[in-house]
């Protein structure tokens, strides 16, 4: 079975790459993290985030998927360097290929809880994320979220 989209597209072996937002909340010196579960990687560690939906801006796709994912509220700060995730199959041949747009929030309270598309949920520190499995990518974009949060704050 392959994995549809709402346009009747298909992300298996994708005539195009789809567009992604995801959300670095940082709360402290920790960052929000969800297991991921659904393929690709599956029980992967990683942002929360999700396809852009038509007419809507990165910031809102991002700040939807946190809530929908993890149930949280949170204020974005400014959007991060894009990730490409092309996972190819043994021909070559590309098998997904995603480009997600991170974004760098503050957390605005409550508890995450995990929903329907996470397996589990955590705050990390960057050296707890060292030593877990994650999408690629998350560790620059997680060294960029918190210079941006800290730029904030000093300006702030």
């Amino acid at each position: 079975m392959t994995e549809g989209t709402a346009d009747g597209g298909s992300r298996l072996f994708p005539t195009r790459p789809y567009v992604g937002a995801s959300i670095a909340v940082i709360r402290g010196a920790r960052v929000l993290l969800a297991a991921r579960a659904n393929e690709p990687m599956r029980g992967v560690w990683t942002l929360p985030g999700g396809l852009v939906e038509a007419g809507e801006t990165l910031a809102e796709a991002a700040l939807r998927e946190l809530s929908e994912e993890v149930g949280l509220p949170a204020e974005v700060v400014g959007v991060l360097s894009p990730t490409e995730i092309i996972v190819r199959d043994e021909a070559g041949r590309a098998r997904h290929h995603y480009v997600v747009h991170p974004h760098a929030a503050l957390w605005r309270g409550g508890e995450p809880v995990a929903g329907p598309e996470a397996l589990g949920v955590r705050w990390a520190t960057l050296d707890e994320i060292a030593g877990l499995a994650t999408t690629p990518g998350l560790i620059e974009t997680l060294h960029e979220a918190f210079a941006r949060v800290r730029g904030r704050e000093a300006s702030a």
